[in-house]
Order: C-alpha cells, then sequence, then structure tokens
C-alpha cells in the first residue's frame, strides 16, 4: 500500500489537476493517502458519499472537463454498483463524443479474497470488465508493478481499472528512490526456462514463483511471465515463450468460466497452436460463491501446490488428472 501512496503523492505534487476520491480517503483508512490532506487540502483529496454510482460517475464527468482524477473503491466488489457508470458512460463517452472529450481517470479497487470476508466481499471481477472495449485494465503483482503501472496510469488519456491484489499488501520490496514508470502492454519476464511457460495473474505470480523454484529442485525449467496488464495485453511475449517452450500453464485467481486464463489461453490456442505440444492447462478458481470458512476457502485459489501439480501434467512428469 505504500507503494501506491507514494505513486499517488508524486503524481499529485506533479500535476494540480490530479485529485483524489474515494470513501474515506481523507482519513487515510487503508493507508494509501498518508497526510495528503496536509500536503494538497481537502479541495483534492475529497471524501465521497457511500454511493459508487455517484462517484464514479463524478470522477468521469471531471475528467472531461480536464481534471485526473484517482478513484478509492475500496473493495472491488463496490464496483457492481457503478456498473451503469462504468459501462455506458466511462467506458463509451471517449468514442460517443467523437473523440472531443478524453476520460483521464483512474479507478483503483482492492480484492479482498483469501481473507473470510465471504462472498459479498471476495470477488476478483476483472475478466468482465475486460468484455466492455474502452477500459484499460492493470493488475500488478507486487510492490513495483503497483507504482509503475499507477504512475503511467494517471498519465494515460484513457480510463484505466487498477485491480489491486491484497493477499500482496504485507509483501515488502526495494524500489528506485527516482520515479519510475512501467508502460502498459508490456509484460515482466519473471523467470527464464525451457520447459513450460507459465503466465501468472496478480497475487498468483507469487504463488507461481514457488511454483518454479520447486520444480526447478526437480529439474524442471518453467518460464514464469506476469502480463501486468490484461487490457492491453503482451500477447506477443506470451506466444514467444510458448514458441521456445511448448507448454503453457496460466495461474488465474479469478473464475475459470470466461476468464483472463481463458483469454490467454484463446489467443496461444489461436496464434500459437503450432509450437503447442501438450493441451493448454488452467489453474483457476472454481465457479462457486466463496464461502467464509477459511478451511473452506483457501483450496480454491492458484497456489504453489496446484500450479506445479498442472506443469507437472503439462510436461507429462504424472499422469492425467482433471483440472
Amino acid at each position: 500500500m505504500a507503494a501506491i501512496g507514494e505513486a499517488q503523492r508524486e503524481a499529485m505534487a506533479a500535476d494540480p489537476r490530479v485529485i483524489l476520491i474515494g470513501e474515506d480517503v481523507q482519513s487515510n483508512l487503508y493507508g494509501t493517502a498518508p497526510n495528503f490532506v496536509e500536503m494538497f487540502g481537502v479541495e483534492r483529496v475529497r471524501n465521497a458519499p457511500i454511493s459508487e454510482e455517484g462517484f464514479v460517475g463524478a470522477a468521469a464527468g471531471a475528467a472531461m472537463t480536464g481534471l485526473r482524477p484517482i478513484v478509492d473503491l475500496t473493495y472491488a466488489s463496490f464496483m457492481y454498483m457503478a456498473m451503469d457508470q462504468f459501462v455506458n458512460q466511462v467506458a463509451k463517452n471517449r468514442y460517443m463524443f467523437g473523440g472531443q472529450a478524453s476520460l483521464p481517470v483512474v479507478y483503483r479497487a482492492s480484492m479482498f479474497y483469501r481473507s473470510s470476508t465471504a462472498a459479498h466481499h471476495s470477488d476478483r471481477p476483472y475478466p468482465m470488465f475486460m468484455n466492455v472495449p474502452g477500459l484499460k485494465i492493470m493488475v500488478p503483482s507486487g510492490a513495483y508493478e503497483a507504482k509503475g503501472l499507477l504512475r503511467t496510469a494517471i498519465d494515460l488519456d484513457d480510463p484505466v481499472l487498477s485491480f489491486e491484489d491484497a493477499t500482496l499488501w504485507t509483501k515488502k520490496q526495494d524500489l528506485p528512490d527516482e520515479e519510475f514508470r512501467i508502460p502498459f502492454g508490456v509484460a515482466n519476464l519473471v523467470t527464464e526456462g525451457t520447459d513450460v511457460t507459465v503466465v501468472a495473474i496478480a497475487g498468483a505470480v507469487e504463488e507461481a514463483r514457488k511454483a518454479v523454484a520447486a520444480l526447478a529442485g526437480e529439474g524442471v525449467s518453467a518460464e514464469l511471465i506476469d502480463p501486468r496488464t490484461l487490457v492491453p495485453l503482451d500477447v506477443e511475449t506470451i506466444l514467444k515463450s510458448v514458441a521456445k517452450t511448448g507448454r503453457l500453464v496460466v495461474a488465474d485467481p479469478a473464475h475459470r468460466t470466461c476468464g483472463a486464463a481463458a483469454e490467454i489461453s484463446a489467443l496461444v490456442n489461436e496464434y500459437g497452436f503450432d509450437s503447442l505440444k501438450a493441451p493448454i492447462l488452467r489453474v483457476n478458481t472454481p465457479d462457486i460463491q466463496i464461502p467464509f470458512s477459511p478451511s473452506l476457502e483457501r483450496p480454491l485459489y492458484p497456489s504453489a501446490r496446484r500450479i506445479q501439480e498442472a506443469v507437472k501434467r503439462a510436461i507429462g512428469a504424472v499422469a492425467s488428472a482433471s483440472p
């Protein structure tokens, strides 16, 4: 969260048009706006009523009139209350006005799954927004990506949805002292390998790192790719890796049906089928509502063990089994 706070502070200090809107942002409830009221004043750090449809739409209007809002929606599940604004206004207005208006607005939403927040607060809804043309989508996998991608997002003249994985909040990472940005549509090659390509999304990257390290100890060389953004998606890097390894496993914390993993799998099947030596495998969350019970919830998501097992199936190291 400190990395997100740094990105917001740098952007607001550099450009007076950047403002922060959200529920309880003045009190720094989630640690991403420390001392922001003292630094930037209440005109630029604005608490919003508990009406997601209202402040999501207000931020879009502010963006169209020259400001560059950052909107803190806290729980990603709260985005559903503003679906009309996201789908019919935020995503469409640049097109509807023939390019005469831009929408430089960033909507931040945290995904609080794997923490016993139950069905209403545990969603990872980025796949459904991938199906809405006009929205850019970032899924940072750590502090470095969160800061660098957010700085880029604030600079863009298009609406960006930032899905921040709360399972990563306690992970520490050294960041450069100087300001930096990570371009959208450029994946990160986390580890190089020759036997199998693993594409992991958001918090699944951390689990995939563990799986890749364990596999290396067993003589399996896995190449790990973090897409960092889903719209735009760096398909070229994924295809290049699959052309080298011949196998693909996609780890995605979202539900299985019509998910980001399904889209990545379809693209590789469509454009890289001749490279494949084995079927593409997905490691997802099953299509069920999320239970409150920790013992029932935690096994649902991609884990290092599940990713490791999928890789072994892909290379034929163990007998084939259902995903």
